[in-house]
């Protein structure tokens, strides 16, 4: 996880990437990083909402693996304000705390494991995992030109985890 950093003045947008491949994150940030963008990592939800909640800069983005399993069994607390959750409950939590927060989400499982996770599908920007440092440039840039979503956490018979793909 990265420390809360002061806020940015250099007018570079900033963009949270989220996935529980560290490889993955540093690629994204890399490819990210070239592209004129600066970027904050995480590696599991809990990381990323705290950063959410403790950066004193902007976060116009949250760039997020769909599916974040915990490192290992926990049970869950209602009083943990940084739980492990899947990426759409990261979106939702996050856009919480970040009002006006675009959110992207990512993964290279196919639908049918994506299900068995207890996710489907909505309306949120997605971009399948494998892609070319290009397309994840590109796809950036076109979520970075739309208002961010309204999103909210999820609560016993509210479905939130609803996504729809982009290719």
């Amino acid at each position: 996880m990265q420390p809360a950093q002061p806020p940015q003045k250099s007018g570079l947008p900033v963009v949270l990437v989220v996935d529980d491949e560290p490889a993955i994150v540093n690629l994204c940030g890399a490819v990210l990083g070239q592209a004129g963008f600066h970027v904050l990592k995480a590696t599991g939800s809990p990381e990323a909402l705290k950063i959410c909640a403790q950066h004193d800069g902007s976060i116009d983005l949250l760039l997020t693996d769909l599916v974040l399993p915990p490192p290992d069994f926990q049970l869950a607390s209602a009083d943990n304000q940084f739980p492990h959750v899947h990426g759409h409950e990261l979106a939702a939590r996050a856009a919480m705390t970040r009002q006006g927060l675009r959110v992207a989400l990512m993964s290279g499982n196919p639908d049918h494991e994506l299900a068995a996770h207890g996710i489907q599908r909505s309306t949120l920007p997605f971009i399948k995992k494998p892609f070319a440092n290009s397309e994840l440039v590109a796809f950036v840039r076109s979520v970075l030109t739309k208002p961010g979503p309204v999103l909210r956490k999820s609560e016993p018979g509210n479905d939130t985890s609803e996504v729809d793909w982009f290719d």
